[in-house]
């Protein structure tokens, strides 16, 4: 389960670091009609090893605050293993 912090019209699509209990994640799609989201999760299914029908919006798919629950990921961005690293 992750808490995102999106930011859509990005110039590049990336993840960012962790700001409190939230991932910032910048894509570059436009937030028109839930497509940021959607090009979100395409590009964080690429980042997790997995396929796009692996990761649900929880809720949030029309806001940048964002619940993404991804089903067992292959891999985790190097972000996201150094933040589960820290005590």
């Amino acid at each position: 389960m992750l808490n995102i912090l999106g930011q859509p019209g990005a110039k590049r699509d990336t993840i960012g670091k962790v700001k409190g209990d939230q991932l910032k994640v910048s894509v570059t799609a436009a937030p028109v009609a839930g497509r940021a989201t959607d090009h979100m999760v395409r590009f964080l299914a690429e980042e997790f090893g997995v396929t796009a029908n692996d990761i649900r919006v929880v809720f949030g798919r029309f806001n940048v605050n964002k619940q993404l629950r991804i089903k067992s990921p292959g891999k985790l961005p190097p972000v996201v293993s150094k933040h589960l690293a820290q005590p």
